[in-house]
């Protein structure tokens, strides 16, 4: 064989590989997800047609283009351990927190060693970005010294400009990051592994706006490869800080205005979509951390006729499910119906292995623990599950454990902060924990734990199994990474 011919078959070869590269990275889809910060169930008007009052016209549009999931959970009732959850398909009490939230100035929760969403799809070929709310801890170092910084002892106050973080989004997979740590010091803005600079509370959302929709339109310029955007919004969660174009517009109170200025937000992320000609290859997901916050103000709420948990019990931090029943809507045009919706039972611990579903590629052992995929459940078809339940747990680490209809709580309360709270409930002639038929009793209102324990005391020994195993699917056991999980905490 000559040279001209050995040129002409490396040529060809080439072009092949850039071919079928470019035909793979066609076959999957853009993914877009979509979490809010404190949105109640009920906050959705096409989730709480009778007891909702905030208009969303946005999210009651995608519920009319897709899926909505009516039995959807966040991996707990409040912000760190649901993102621990979501980005890792792992429950966050396998992790060193047990209970409450990550404060900053910590190593990342996430190890550095395991696998994220993101990273994974960067494996696929994605690019990968995060554009809100981390909330996982991450150190601050100093630039000059490389010294790291000591959380500040005054609440408030900001790591300087040009401090830098060395463990942050950008080394758990995501090729870019804009946003904030935490509510708490949502002035200082974050770009990949940098705070950038200070800015009012009230310029977040729109900042987080304006940089998703910038992002997608840097997209549009390199259409062969698929990207990954993530977005957990710091809205409408505290500090409720609507702008002044939206102040006033529900009638109601600042919450439900934030409420509607989320919406817009949301609806401007699908207009660039849109725009770029990305709506038809894009899988666009829409959900919540938790429930609601008392912070909304839930008297002024209701006043006006508006539920913000719909007809469910609790709302943020607790174990029932007004706390961690979460909207849950996805948008893949071609492969899911419009204006479909499912009962089955999810959480958001399961986009690990749908997207590894999605994009035809096997999970590494040893990751994803408690993920199952949904995404037969896009098409109209029953999910296939090797994990028996899927596991609550409030802000004070109660757990609780669902397995088809019934519900267990290992909590005398609410195991948050809704009435009765745990050390408030009586000591005597209180049952131990609850059990709850969900299908007869979705508001949680009859307690069955007395006079039911055959039920109970098999969603006690499945509960033990799943957490002792170190995971909850199918697969070798695991190790958690602490020995010190405590599943009941109000026995006495």
């Amino acid at each position: 064989m000559n040279r001209a011919s050995i040129f002409v078959q490396l040529i060809v070869g080439a072009i092949f590989v850039l071919v079928s590269a470019a035909s793979a990275n066609a076959e999957r889809p853009n993914i877009v997800f979509v979490l809010c910060d404190d949105l109640g169930f009920g906050d959705i008007q096409c989730l709480n047609p009778d007891r909702g009052k905030i208009p969303t016209p946005s999210v009651d549009r995608l519920a009319t283009e897709g899926m909505t999931f009516t039995d959807a959970h966040s991996g707990s009732s409040v912000c760190s351990p649901t993102r621990y959850g979501l980005l890792t398909g792992r429950y966050s009490w396998r992790s060193r927190l047990q209970q409450g939230v990550t404060q900053g100035y910590t190593p990342n929760l996430i190890a550095p060693d395991r696998l994220t969403v993101a990273s994974f799809l960067q494996d696929q070929g994605y690019h990968t970005a995060v554009i809100g709310k981390w909330h996982l801890d991450f150190q601050y170092q100093n630039p000059s010294s490389g010294e790291l910084l000591k959380k500040p002892k005054k609440r408030g106050t900001l790591s300087p400009v040009g401090t830098k973080i060395p463990d942050g989004p950008i080394t758990r997979g995501f090729d870019f990051y804009h946003g904030f740590h935490h509510a708490g010091d949502m002035e200082g803005v974050i770009e990949n592994d940098t705070v950038i600079e200070h800015d009012d509370t009230i310029n977040m959302l729109p900042r987080l706006k304006a940089e998703a929709v910038k992002y997608i339109d840097q997209r549009a310029k390199s259409k062969e490869q698929p990207f990954f955007l993530y977005v957990p919004l710091g809205s409408p969660h505290t500090p409720i800080v609507p702008t002044p174009q939206w102040q006033g517009k529900s009638g109601i109170n600042p919450y439900a205005d934030f409420v509607m200025q989320t919406d817009a937000a949301f609806g401007s992320i699908l207009e660039a979509l849109e725009r770029n000609g990305f709506s038809d290859n894009t899988l666009v997901i829409f959900s919540s951390d938790n429930g609601c916050s008392k912070a909304a103000n839930f008297k002024q709420l209701e006043k006006a006729g508006h539920y913000a948990s719909a007809d469910m019990r609790g709302s943020k931090a607790d174990i029932w499910d007004g706390g961690h029943r979460v909207p849950f809507i996805a948008r893949w045009p071609g492969k899911v119906a419009a204006g479909s919706d499912s009962d089955q039972l999810i959480c958001l611990t399961d986009l690990m292995a749908t997207l590894a579903e999605v994009t035809s590629t096997p999970l590494p052992d040893g990751t994803a623990e408690d993920s199952v995929s949904f995404l037969p459940a896009l098409s109209g078809k029953p999910i296939v599950s090797t994990r028996a339940g899927v596991i609550h747990h409030s802000v004070s680490g109660h757990f609780a454990y669902r397995l088809g209809k019934w519900k267990l709580c290992l909590a005398k309360g609410s195991g948050g902060w809704s009435s009765p709270q745990e050390k408030k409930v009586p000591k005597n002639g209180s049952p131990k924990a609850q059990l709850y038929d969900l299908e007869n009793d979705p508001g949680e209102t009859t307690n069955l734990y007395e006079s039911n324990p055959t039920v109970a005391n098999q969603l006690l020994h499945q509960l033990e199994i799943d957490v002792q195993r170190g995971r909850s699917t199918d697969g070798p056991e695991l190790k958690n990474d602490t020995d010190n999980i405590r599943l009941w905490k109000s026995r006495k």
